[in-house]
């Protein structure tokens, strides 16, 4: 018997031992049975993003960061959550702000111009933590006021990473960006889409951009109006350096005035957070937060119930124009305003459609959806939302945003003027919301919701026994239908009915990890 012989001999041995120790220790079901659905486990890192939060000198705000309780990362039982201040925050040249006129606020510019050369040293204060939770269930809050507070940089990790949450709520009296402007800190991502903007001469819209990493970002930023892209030569190739915040004035991207802008901002390299202060001289201030991405049927939860002037602006990116049905959830069901039961939006273009005061005093929820005959073409939609009228007038956005899949959480809320709105588009749906610890007193209440297919349930959330400060709320939907949330904090000031609206999508606390299995397949070639 030759080497060749014996090898191929020791060969088969060796394979057919493999063989049978692969089938000894093989799971149940292995071979031709299905792969088993993959576990969803909490994960161990999350990262959040908070824009500067204004430009006035009068400006006072509260961040408030909260970490739900039962989520472990991985298993850990240590983790942190902290947000830092960004190292360098650019201010757009463009600006129109009042501070430019003042001489402290100029002197902060000059330092921050010197920063972005290199000239000046670091400041020691930047690798400290803004705000730093302590323990899960119970949230921290901390304080900034004027122009210079910066944007932040935030990352948790192990215990405190699943469902993370920060909310910005910031105040500001008098001026023209006067108004109560809310946002959720958001997660970075390399493309957002923002419905409701403007680049009218009444508007001050500034897109802020925020790079979470240690290499610089590219950004492109596109406007798109009632007949298309809005011409621009330099809202491509914008540079976010690691680690910082660059606002950018949106009328300074283009030379056309538009009352409804859809903004597309993406990255060409690396990543960034995205959000919107908008502004208008009649109506004040807030936030426009990105919308869900595009879909055929989509859901603006939480309008007010006291809104007096409400605007559908929606855009279709795709190739495809869309014919959408126009329908509103309230109390006991779902109607379709008269005489705007429909609205058409043109491919590459953006639509709006006046709802007026579509509420009548009672609170609900925007669904659109395929109209009859048409095909459910992608859409990506916000609300603007007015309260009060003539010279008291606030403003408010509701970007669509997806359904609730596990939880859901807002951060910031107080003993009065938190509403929360559950809107549950399709079957009858049972929701548990939790009231957590105070940041400074108060025990966690827990209360549960049925809320009716096809209605809008808007209540008082429950409060903590004995509150002392402010706390976070968590919704998690038990059974039912898809659930949709908001949040609406309204902190009325000089008879001004301020508010901010922000929708709770869920909190991407878990993660799907495949469940592998042992594969013989791979011993052997296939012809």
């Amino acid at each position: 018997m030759n080497r060749t012989t014996l090898s191929l001999i020791a060969a088969a041995t060796a394979l057919a031992a493999i063989t049978g120790i692969a089938a000894l220790t093989a799971p149940d079901g292995a071979g031709a049975a299905a792969a088993q659905a993959p576990a969803r486990l909490p994960v161990e890192r999350s990262s959040l993003l908070c824009p500067a939060p204004s430009a006035s000198d009068i400006a006072e705000t509260t961040y408030t960061s909260f970490t739900p309780t039962g989520g472990k990362g991985g298993g850990d039982t240590t983790g942190s959550a902290e947000l830092k201040e960004s190292t360098l925050t650019l201010v757009d040249p463009g600006t129109a702000d009042d501070k430019k006129t003042d001489d402290k606020a100029k002197d902060e510019d000059a330092k921050k111009d010197d920063k972005a050369k290199g000239d000046a040293p670091k400041d020691p204060a930047q690798d400290k933590a803004f705000v730093a939770l302590k323990e899960p269930g119970k949230p921290v809050t901390a304080e900034a006021s004027g122009a210079a507070a910066p944007a932040l940089v935030g990352t948790a990790t192990g215990r405190f990473a699943p469902g993370w949450a920060t909310q910005q709520t910031t105040t500001v009296s008098v001026g023209g960006a006067r108004g109560l402007l809310g946002t959720a800190c958001t997660a970075p991502d390399t493309s957002f889409w923002f419905p409701g903007a403007g680049t009218e001469e009444s508007r001050q819209d500034y897109v802020h951009l925020t790079n979470p990493d240690d290499t610089a970002a590219v950004a492109d930023i596109e406007l798109y109006g009632k007949d298309g892209a809005l011409k621009s030569e330099v809202g491509e190739g914008i540079p976010v350096p690691a680690r910082s915040s660059v606002p950018v004035l949106l009328s300074t991207l283009t030379t056309e005035a538009a009352a409804n802008v859809t903004v597309h901002v993406t990255t060409r390299t690396g990543r960034v957070g995205a959000v919107v202060r908008a502004a208008d001289d009649k109506t004040g201030s807030d936030w426009l937060a990105a919308a869900a991405d595009p879909a055929g049927r989509v859901v603006m939860p939480g309008i007010p119930a006291d809104a007096t002037d409400v605007r559908l602006v929606a855009f279709a990116p795709g190739a495809d124009d869309a014919y959408l049905k126009v329908q509103l959830a309230g109390a006991d069901g779902t109607i379709t305003p008269a005489g705007q039961e429909t609205l058409h939006v043109k491919s590459g273009m953006t639509a709006a459609l006046d709802l007026a005061d579509v509420t009548k005093g009672e609170a609900g929820s925007l669904l659109l959806s395929p109209a009859e005959d048409g095909r459910a073409t992608p859409v990506v939609a916000a609300l603007r939302v007015v309260r009060g009228k003539g010279a008291k007038q606030e403003i408010a956005f509701i970007p669509a945003t997806g359904p609730i899949g596990s939880r859901a959480t807002a951060a910031d809320n107080r003993a009065k003027g938190s509403t929360l709105s559950l809107t549950a588009p399709g079957g009858t749906a049972k929701v548990k919301v939790t009231a957590s610890a105070g940041s400074e007193a108060g025990e966690p209440v827990v209360k549960t919701y049925v809320v009716k297919a096809g209605t809008t349930l808007a209540v008082t959330p429950p409060v903590p026994d004995g509150l002392k400060g402010s706390y976070a709320l968590t919704i998690e939907p038990e059974s039912g239908g898809p659930v949709h949330a908001a949040r609406t904090l309204a902190l009325p000031e000089d008879g001004v009915p301020m508010f901010t609206v922000q929708t709770l999508p869920d909190d991407r606390g878990t993660v799907s990890v495949p469940k592998a299995k042992e594969d013989l397949s791979i011993l052997g070639g296939r012809g």
